[in-house]
């Protein structure tokens, strides 16, 4: 199978087990989906919806976050780690949108990747689940789901959502994006994953037999 059609097997196999995909992270606008994917680094999706009730009952704008006390925000997002670094990173990221953008978040990738504690997969995911700009953030679930379906042979993030948006077509990058994540958690996880029983590896990236004598 050619790598062509294997991104047509792909697309179609995601379509047909997720044809309706929600957004992981709950949030209720573009500032607090920011806030929530900057949480879920090295924390799940899971936690994240389990902290942010508490932490937009407390301040759910930048006007609000910017005054509070990285102190107080810290002690509710504790249960997701690197939890100084985050709380120091919300209240100052608060601060700049104020001063620079009007209170708004930024719809392009430079002005959100220049804010505090945002880096590319998060300011992808911003741009693609709270603006609909086309967009494919790659992070190491996402890279490895692509080695294994050999859509790329990079051994680096950057270099596989390259690969991605070159074999996808730009109109379903954020939908396929969300479906990579759900197929992985449901059937390709990192760690006593079954190629023969995977429904995509299993075709794609068939593992076989080795010889005997």
């Amino acid at each position: 199978m050619r790598k062509k059609e294997r991104a047509v097997f792909v697309t179609d196999k995601l379509e047909e087990l997720y044809p309706v995909v929600p957004v992981p992270l709950d949030h209720r606008d573009p500032f607090t989906l920011l806030v929530a994917v900057l949480l879920s680094a090295q924390c799940t999706d899971k936690r994240v919806n389990q902290v942010t009730p508490a932490l937009f009952q407390l301040a759910d704008n930048p006007q609000q976050m910017a005054k509070q006390s990285p102190i107080d925000i810290r002690a509710i997002i504790r249960p997701c780690g690197l939890s100084e670094r985050k709380a120091n990173n919300i209240r100052d990221l608060s601060r700049i949108l104020i001063a620079q953008h009007g209170g708004l978040v930024p719809r392009n990738l430079e002005n959100l990747e220049a804010l505090p504690g945002v880096g590319h997969k998060t300011a992808q995911v911003v741009v693609a689940q709270a603006f609909g700009i086309p967009s494919f953030p790659v992070d190491t679930h996402i890279h490895r789901l692509a080695n294994r379906w050999k859509l790329t042979r990079s051994k680096y993030v950057n270099g596989t959502e390259k690969d991605l948006k070159a074999i996808f077509p730009k109109e379903i990058w954020n939908k396929l994006h969300l479906q990579f994540i759900f197929f992985g958690r449901e059937y390709c996880p990192a760690r006593g994953h079954v190629p023969a029983d995977c429904p995509i590896c299993s075709v794609v990236a068939p593992v076989r037999a080795a010889k005997r004598g």
